[in-house]
């Protein structure tokens, strides 16, 4: 059901999306410690939310396509409003670029996969590449309303240099396990006659 514990938690991180999108825009540091908050819980709610689905036995369709669809919603608009606030500029939006590409070229690919009945399991390498993505957007929502001895800026962009070679490392995995279902032929079922001309079949084994 989409009103149990975990799918709430998980709507969550899509209804705090437009809060943080409208703190990006009011200036001052005390919006930008309120949207790092609002940040920071919605991805507490990330782990939450199918540790509590899993506990308490509420696993559901609903839930495993909410999941995946709340987290790329969430990062892609904070990045989205850190570039167009200048909190990531120049080169940084190289690797800003690389992770929302790659976001969306797997959503493609698990949602043809899904239509297949494959499915494509998260590696460790790929939760790793999202924490690191995830603490690397929380420092440069804040960027330099942090304390001076707190390199904010520095810290996320480096993380998500970081994160950005995670993404095409774990894209290119991605690919790779879902290249030989893309390009598979569907396979020909023999019709009635053909089956009988063919006799009964022999063991190979």
């Amino acid at each position: 059901m989409l009103t149990n514990l975990p799918n709430l938690l998980t709507l969550s991180r899509i209804f705090v999306i437009p809060p943080i999108v409208a703190l990006f825009l009011v200036e001052g540091d005390i919006p930008r410690w309120i949207a790092f908050g609002l940040y920071a819980a919605a991805c507490i709610t990330d782990f939450f939310d199918g540790y509590v689905a899993r506990s308490m036995g509420q696993i559901s369709k609903v839930g495993r396509f909410l999941d995946p669809v709340a987290d790329k919603l969430l990062v892609a608009a904070v990045i989205l409003m850190l570039v167009a606030t200048d909190r990531i500029a120049g080169l940084v939006v190289l690797p800003a670029l690389i992770i929302l590409i790659r976001e969306i070229l797997v959503s493609g690919l698990r949602e043809h996969l899904a239509s297949i009945s494959v499915g494509v399991p998260v590696s460790r390498l790929a939760k790793w590449k999202t924490m690191i993505q995830m603490f690397s957007l929380g420092f440069l929502i804040v960027h330099d309303a942090s304390p001076d001895w707190i390199p904010s800026v520095l810290i996320g962009e480096v993380g998500l240099w970081a994160a950005a070679t995670l993404t095409l490392i774990t894209g290119y995995d991605y690919l790779r396990a879902g290249l030989g279902h893309l390009t598979a032929e569907p396979e020909a079922r023999p019709g009635p006659d053909k089956a009988k001309a063919a006799g009964p079949a022999r063991n190979l084994g």
